[in-house]
């Protein structure tokens, strides 16, 4: 079985609980698969990057597998505004945020509640340079833990993000991405939109940013925000101490 989220965000928890943690979020016209279902909580592997949690039931649309296929095979399209409104045959509007997908909207087959979106587009891969400009967009949204949107995200959600509305496909969790690309030795190899990782004091990386030019780093914590980074880690220029131990530095692009 498979589903496609029909509503702007939807939490993807850890258990099948409202108050379970939130691990991640579905945006508009993410789809998936469906693992196992209960009377109000559905499992689910996303289509994206292969990540599995609970959703309400009461919050997605399922498909067949030919809808699926053929969502598979089309081009992916993406809102590139920080909010836009998709309209339907009732003439009502929904908010979507940015990165939400929208290739379904020209497949008869799938957008069967004739939605319609006359927003800004963004489709294709675009130059590395791009990278920080899209990551802008999000500055100063407030961090939340699972989040992907200009309205609450984490670090991990803001690098995928940030890459997949540029045409390039990360790993949701930030321990994931790092096994993604190539290690540079040093800072000064790196170049604007590489990806810095930071570990604890047990090894486990924790938590990712996106480097910018003349060592500074925009990354999600408290809010996403630009800060110094240097061999020890980030620099926090409000609090003036490192707040996280440098582990490596990775080159996807």
């Amino acid at each position: 079985m498979f589903g496609i989220c029909n509503l702007g965000i939807v939490p993807i928890r850890s258990e099948a609980s409202d108050r379970s943690e939130m691990v991640s979020q579905l945006l508009f016209g993410d789809s998936f698969k469906i693992i196992e279902t209960s009377p109000k909580w559905t499992k689910i592997n996303t289509t994206f990057d292969n990540y599995e949690g609970w959703i309400d039931n009461k919050q997605f649309q399922e498909i067949t597998e030919i809808q699926y296929n053929l969502l598979e095979n089309s081009e992916i399209v993406l809102n590139g505004e920080l909010i836009d409104f998709i309209s339907y045959e009732t003439n009502q509007l929904m908010p979507i945020p940015l990165g939400s997908s929208l290739n379904f909207l020209e497949i008869n087959e799938v957008n069967t509640s004739n939605f319609q979106f006359e927003g800004k587009k963004e489709c294709g891969v675009k130059p590395k340079d791009n990278l920080l400009k899209t990551a802008f967009l999000y500055l100063n949204a407030p961090y939340l833990w699972g989040g992907k949107t200009p309205f609450g995200i984490d670090c991990s959600g803001f690098t995928q993000m940030v890459y997949k509305l540029n045409g390039y496909k990360l790993l949701r969790d930030a321990s994931q991405q790092a096994i993604q690309g190539e290690a540079l030795s040093f800072i000064e190899e790196s170049e604007p939109g590489d990806l810095a990782f930071f570990d604890n004091d047990e090894g486990n990386i924790i938590h990712v940013g996106i480097m910018m030019e003349n060592n500074y780093i925009i990354h999600a914590s408290g809010k996403v925000r630009i800060d110094r980074i240097d061999h020890l880690g980030i620099y926090n220029v409000d609090t003036g101490r490192h707040t996280h131990k440098l582990r490596v530095i990775k080159k996807v692009i």
